[in-house]
């Protein structure tokens, strides 16, 4: 699962993509009992694959290195032995997810004939080619919102101009929020999401480069995208403009005044302020994939139900495999095995009606990179045919704050997000087949930890796919050398498989495709 430090990288694109479907939802006509085909999915069958898949022979499965490459090989050949066929059209299991491995770019930046200092000043977020700007205004958006309740954008061109915005969002004198009219924050004042929701929006209009304040996470954005790390990022849609994180000396050079807050009714500005920039990207190429398999659906092919989890983890550290049995060795396994039931229900005549296709996905831990890969790039299938993504990131252990004892749970998150017919659906299937209690704790919309946004489910989420993200929390060996498949409890893996397997079973073989009905 990817660590809430690293989810300030993420590009989120808030773009619905037509999901919703108007239709009424019937009852199934299934005329097999899925629980023949759930009890193939075993402790046994689990374990033995996840002993080799969280061995050190794998060397930790870090992106692009050697252990990845035997990783996806791994499930490839596992997809063969199931007679599961490629998703992709011309046979090959595996989506090039092209990488590049960041290093600190070298940037001249002067504002007002101040020379600004790299890292000290300001930061570079987006990976951009080596290129050079110049300008002689600068739009001042404040907030850089644009929303029914308020926007930022009446009555401005931003098209290949430098903006500059700050976080947050307008306050009402009494201390309610303009946008939500109540005393609870908007999404464009929680960072995981305004970092990239603001960038996004500005980008859309044609913006040529954007000056971002947010002082308060100034620090940690210097931290991770100022040195040499080794961090990753997509090649491709991140560099047609500049994003820069800027710290006070720089919105210094362009205002001298104090531009921390805005009076609620600010919306824009043009400033007249001259701008040099010199930037050269030192970064280089990296070559990572995921691997996607399908059972085609017998009567509605062109829907697809995507079951995913991430196969990557965290390499060698200080010469210690991090195995990630847990995270997300139990969500590949998981996975495999769906598979297997459903390829076995297919050849006995039983096959789904929707498409089931099982998408195993490189660069989590990078950032959510190869799933937003698939969404953001190169979606194997239509986004608008996608009925649903069940995604498993770390379902093999239990969390040590929960009482001693209560074993038979499983976090859900998303499920109600989108979809409120997916919400029951779920419920109705775990009452039905396997009794797991379903803990809604981290699916609440104040949750600090912010789940929902941490692991691949999110970046189907995003373009209105709804989602169930199943998820075990969070335990003492998490992103640890520790974390080894000794420590997997294998019988709630059996049954928390079997729950995916039946949702998905089930979201197959309705009549009615779901309906989004909470879409943004």
């Amino acid at each position: 699962m990817k660590s809430l430090l690293s989810i300030a990288a993420l590009s989120l694109l808030f773009i619905a993509c037509g999901s919703s479907q108007k239709s009424k939802t019937t009852s199934p006509q299934i005329t097999t009992d899925p629980s023949v085909y759930a009890a193939t999915i075993t402790q046994d069958d689990l374990k033995t694959a996840l002993y080799q898949f969280a061995s050190d022979e794998f060397e930790g499965r870090e992106t692009g290195a050697e252990g990845q490459k035997k990783a996806i090989k791994f499930l490839r050949d596992h997809y063969i032995s199931f007679g599961v066929p490629a998703a992709k059209k011309d046979g090959d299991y595996y989506q090039n997810v092209p990488l590049e491995v960041q290093s600190k770019p070298d940037v001249a930046l002067t504002i007002n004939g101040q020379a600004l200092k790299n890292i000290e000043d300001f930061v570079s977020i987006n990976p951009m080619e080596t290129s050079q700007l110049q300008a002689t205004e600068i739009v001042n958006l404040g907030y850089g919102i644009q929303d029914d309740a308020f926007s930022n954008y009446d009555n401005i061109d931003i098209k290949d101009k430098v903006v500059f915005f700050i976080n947050g969002e307008p306050k009402n004198p009494d201390g309610t929020y303009v946008i939500s009219g109540t005393k609870t924050a908007s999404k464009w004042s929680n960072f995981r999401e305004e970092f990239a929701l603001k960038r996004d929006l500005a980008q859309e209009k044609g913006a040529k480069a954007v000056l971002y304040y947010n002082p308060d996470v100034f620090a940690m954005a210097a931290l991770r995208y100022g040195t040499s790390s080794g961090r990753m990022s997509l090649v491709g849609k991140d560099k047609s403009m500049f994003y820069f994180l800027v710290n006070t000396p720089t919105v210094t050079a362009l205002f001298n005044k104090d531009v921390t807050s805005y009076d609620k009714s600010f919306k824009n500005e043009i400033l007249t302020a001259n701008l040099s920039l010199d930037f050269t990207n030192n970064s280089k190429a990296l070559a990572s994939e995921n691997v996607a398999a399908i059972i085609r659906g017998s009567e509605k092919p062109d829907e697809y139900i995507i079951v995913s989890a991430h196969l990557d983890h965290e390499g060698i550290k200080k010469g210690e495999v991090y195995n990630g049995a847990d995270d997300d060795g139990s969500g590949t396994v998981a996975v495999l095995e769906v598979a297997q039931a459903f390829a076995k229900a297919k050849k006995e005549g039983h096959g789904p009606k929707r498409s089931i296709v099982f998408l195993n996905v490189t660069g989590e831990e990078k950032g959510l990179l190869g799933s937003r890969h698939y969404t953001d790039n190169d979606p194997i299938f239509p986004l608008a045919n996608t009925v649903a993504n069940l995604n498993i990131d770390m379902i093999g252990r239990t969390d040590p704050e929960r009482k001693e004892g209560d074993r038979n749970y499983i976090y859900l998150i998303g499920s109600d997000k989108l979809s409120t017919e997916l919400h029951d659906i779920s419920e109705m299937v775990n009452t039905k087949y396997t009794n797991v209690e379903l803990d809604y704790t981290y699916n609440e919309e104040n949750d600090p930890n912010r789940f929902y946004y941490r692991s691949d489910h999110y970046n189907f989420a995003k373009n209105n796919i709804p989602v169930i993200f199943y998820f075990n929390g969070t335990h003492d060996d998490y992103h640890k050398a520790s974390d080894t498949p000794d420590k997997i409890e294998y019988d709630l893996l059996e049954n928390r498989t079997r729950l995916v397997f039946y949702t998905a079973w089930e979201l197959a073989n309705r009549e009615d495709r779901i309906v989004v009905d909470k879409g943004e």
